[in-house]
């Protein structure tokens, strides 16, 4: 609900006010040809609302509830009431000599001249509603997926590449990734760059320089002096991404385990091994499991190792299981926090094993608390 009873409707669900699937030409569309593409997301949305008011399909309670609202008596009155306008999230987009992309969303790389900071979810809409071979209406190409914390933008990503242009700034279709436009393309983010840009010209116009030459010490200066942020919080660092091959032992990354259940990968935690971990999405408790198969090479005494990001959604209670030459041992782990070293990994015991294949085992039963997280096995040996 809005001031003077009003609402600040938006798309939502699988089946709403997104006319998915035919904006598709309107970047490269003639005049007319974006006139009838926005004829029909008109029709579009005022169909809906009038079938959700009036239609015998639609249940009678929702239906009573929508008949009371209209459009806005006050507003766009030489318009029907309608908006002149729809809004156009992404058109083009500028390729430059850095481009954004979700690597700095997620602060694996930091540019080294930010003129702004960015924070908002990855966020993109449906792309496309088909039918599946069962016979069901399906969507695809939601995304929305945190950055996990503000993450900087690049000077060179607001300016062309030298030989296209010299005198021209671009702070809204700026050179970034379909996925990094997505969160960018906030109005204060905009703005923030904007304001550098100003800045930038200046500067490119009392030195006589191209866009490209402004020293940009110069600019990071300036910026700083009239309150712009360009710098990540502490709490914001860089991202640590680690490879398992740079890790000494065996280590088995959570994309070799073998699974029951659907787990989901995802990347939004600071730390993680390879490409990401994998989570059991809260759902469907004491159904999921994670094998980890590792292979000992000689018989010997080992500590095992367990990685996963930690945080506050996480169960407090996730057994995990090693089997080992004396059995089977399941710790109880609290994800909410992690005490481990500096690679995320925390200890689950010192345990014998012969040469072949041992097993690690994670499971979600008993996890009701929260979600379960799973990233990397690592087997030291003594």
């Amino acid at each position: 609900m809005m001031p003077n009873h009003k609402t600040d409707t938006n798309n939502m669900g699988a089946f709403s006010t997104d006319n998915i699937g035919r904006n598709y030409d309107f970047p490269e569309a003639s005049y007319a040809e974006r006139e009838a593409i926005l004829s029909e997301h008109e029709h579009y949305q005022k169909g809906l609302m009038w079938s959700l008011a009036n239609h015998p399909r639609v249940p009678e309670s929702i239906r009573k509830s929508m008949e009371s609202w209209g459009l806005a008596a006050d507003e766009f009155s030489d318009n029907g009431n309608w908006p002149h306008q729809i809004y156009v999230r992404e058109g083009r987009r500028m390729i430059s000599d850095y481009v954004t992309t979700e690597l700095d969303c997620r602060r694996v790389r930091v540019a080294e001249d930010p003129v702004g900071l960015g924070s908002y979810n990855m966020d993109s809409h449906n792309t496309q509603r088909y039918v599946t071979a069962e016979g069901t209406a399906q969507n695809e190409g939601d995304v929305q997926e945190s950055p996990g914390g503000p993450y900087v933008v690049s000077y060179r990503s607001i300016v062309p590449t030298r030989e296209e242009c010299e005198n021209l700034l671009v702070p809204v279709c700026l050179s970034s990734s379909h996925i990094a436009y997505g969160s960018i393309r906030m109005e204060p983010v905009f703005m923030i760059l904007a304001q550098s840009a100003v800045h930038a010209g200046t500067l490119a116009i009392d030195g006589d320089l191209a866009v490209q030459d402004v020293p940009y010490s110069e600019l990071r200066e300036r910026l700083l002096a009239t309150g712009q942020v360009l710098d990540l919080p502490e709490d914001a660092r860089p991202k640590i991404l680690i490879t398992a091959d740079k890790l000494p032992g065996i280590v088995v990354d959570d994309s070799l385990a073998d699974s029951t259940g659907e787990w989901t990968s995802s990347g939004s935690h600071p730390f993680y091994i390879n490409d990401g971990y994998l989570h059991d999405g809260g759902e469907e408790k004491g159904s999921k499991t994670l094998t980890f198969d590792v292979a000992v090479p000689s018989d010997g005494e080992y500590e095992v190792r367990f990685s996963f990001p930690p945080n506050g959604n996480r169960s407090t209670k996730v057994p995990v299981t090693v089997q080992h030459a004396d059995g089977k041992t399941t710790k109880v782990i609290n994800q909410r926090k992690n005490d481990g070293d500096d690679t995320g990994f925390i200890s689950l015991g010192l345990f014998r094993f012969t040469a072949g294949t041992a097993t690690v085992e994670i499971s979600n039963s008993g996890t009701e608390d929260g979600h379960v997280v799973a990233d990397a096995i690592q087997f030291l040996k003594k």
